[in-house]
């Protein structure tokens, strides 16, 4: 048995994963809070995080969990754990999706010498998304823990310190601090000093560990309150993205993993590192030794749950009314910027609703007109990976969304390719036990290789793939070129 941990942000998610069978024993989930504000802000407490864990953990059978022989952790990327040198979070954590950085990352980028320079040195832009703003904000705004601050972690990071007492990183998720060099695989040593040059600030940051290693094993204390054995090897675990392209099978060329959850993101696998100038592709490194060029969007499932909570409608009447609505919405069309946008470049948007008449504004209408518009940004990252010379030839998807038929079935008619789904939807929380597997069985002398080793235990739906139907392929067509043409209508408005 093998668990699998996933720190989302919507909820904590856990599986057990039975690498004999081959098939998932059993899954939990616990929800989470956010901290919200009109500035921008997203947070989160990080004791949140552990509660949501035991809850997860207290769930599954005694005996399954007698049989866990490795733990691997997944997190949602980017957001800011800041821990003193007595092990105590000092702050509030700062997630992927909080824009209040915005003044920080033009702060950083002007005194680094410019976007043209951040690109080239580091891989990537300084966006609000990223870490790096976010420890300059705590400077700015809560200098009393930024006086304290010992060590900077991320979420996952965070949760393999609880598990094992170990504070590292791995290159994946560090890469998206934009204090990385994605291209040497380690940290850059003037972007930390431009964060503050008051400051040796290289002193916080947490030593490097191979991706796929084992980091320590599980402490005894933790042991008992989660009803594990002590001692079990806890491996270097991942950012969401990167554990999520281990359970979607993305870790070779030619896939692209479509994650429809609370960001929309892209990512694909490839041996060198995509570098691009105009920063719509995030550089970052794989947590399987190449590259995971990534595009996100920070409003996926953000946008259809807010529309289905306006109607207080539950999940099946979504999927019910928006598959009784033609393509194109009868000409609706959102733009769906709640939490402001990171791809397009704009923290500050606003969510949009256009093309409204006296005899398209409905409900049903907008339902749907909320998810084509989530596929069209995404469809905007196809064209841009095509533009970087990446060869994209089948999709996987994953994220809450992955379960919605209709979904599924723009997603193909608008990317005009095939979609596979595989058989776990929890893709993170699974590519994390499928690392912890493939570490156990290094250990063990196994010289299997993780790309063989995923082609053994990935199973697919066969009953939820779909292909492009060339009739929907065609109408869509036009509609994305309009949302593209209302993109950049509305981009002045929000800079």
């Amino acid at each position: 048995m093998f668990l699998g941990i996933d720190v989302g942000t919507q909820s904590v998610k856990a599986l057990i994963y039975d690498a004999d069978q081959r098939h998932v024993v059993d899954m939990r989930s616990a929800p989470l809070d956010l901290i919200s504000a009109a500035d921008g802000t997203r947070e989160q407490l990080a004791p949140w995080w552990l509660a949501a864990l035991e809850q997860c953990l207290a769930g599954f059978d005694k005996r399954v969990k007698a049989g866990v022989q490795a733990i691997g952790v997944s997190g949602q990327q980017h957001g800011f754990v800041p821990l003193g040198a007595d092990g105590q979070v000092l702050a509030p954590v700062k997630l992927w999706c909080d824009t209040s950085t915005t003044a920080e990352c033009v702060q950083i980028t002007a005194d680094f010498g410019g976007q043209d320079r951040c690109v080239r040195e580091v891989g990537n832009p300084i966006l609000p998304g990223y870490t790096a703003s976010k420890v300059r904000w705590l400077k700015n705004h809560r200098p009393d823990a930024y006086a304290r601050l010992a060590t900077i972690l991320l979420p996952h990071d965070y949760l393999n310190f609880y598990l094992t007492g170990e504070r590292v990183m791995e290159c994946g998720d560090a890469s998206g601090t934009a204090m990385f060099d994605i291209r040497r695989r380690k940290w850059h040593e003037g972007m930390v000093a431009t964060l503050d040059q008051s400051r040796d600030l290289s002193k916080t940051l947490p030593p490097l560990v191979a991706s796929g290693s084992a980091i320590g094993q599980l402490r005894e204390h933790v042991a008992r309150t989660l009803g594990l054995r002590s001692g079990i090897p806890v491996s270097s675990g991942g950012g969401d993205n990167m554990m999520a392209a281990i359970g979607t099978g993305n870790v070779g060329a030619g896939r692209l993993t479509v994650s429809l959850g609370t960001s929309g993101t892209l990512y694909a696998s490839t041996d060198e590192p995509i570098i691009d100038q105009q920063g719509a592709l995030a550089a970052f490194c794989s947590s399987t030794g190449g590259w995971l060029p990534l595009l996100c969007t920070m409003n996926c499932t953000v946008a259809t749950e807010l529309t289905r909570r306006l109607f207080a409608l539950d999940t099946a009447q979504l999927e019910h009314q928006a598959a009784a609505v033609p393509i194109g919405s009868h000409g609706i069309m959102t733009l769906p910027f709640f939490n402001g946008e990171r791809t397009p470049n704009l923290p500050r948007g606003k969510g949009c609703v256009l093309g409204l008449d006296d005899n398209n504004y409905a409900s049903q209408n907008l339902l749907r007109s909320a998810m084509e518009s989530v596929v069209y940004g995404l469809r905007a990252g196809l064209d841009r990976f095509s533009e970087q010379g990446c060869v994209i030839n089948e999709l996987r998807l994953t994220g809450g969304g992955a379960g919605s038929v209709v979904w599924r079935q723009m997603v193909a008619d608008i990317f005009n390719m095939p979609v596979r789904v595989p058989s776990v939807a929890e893709g993170a929380a699974l590519g994390a036990a499928l690392q912890a597997l493939y570490m156990h069985q290094g250990e063990q002398g196994d010289k299997q290789s993780l790309q063989e080793l995923v082609d053994v235990h990935l199973k697919l739906d066969p009953a939820q793939a779909c292909e492009p139907q060339q009739t929907a392929v065609t109408a869509y067509i036009d509609y994305y070129q309009q949302y593209l043409r209302y993109v950049a209508a509305i981009a002045p408005l929000y800079v």
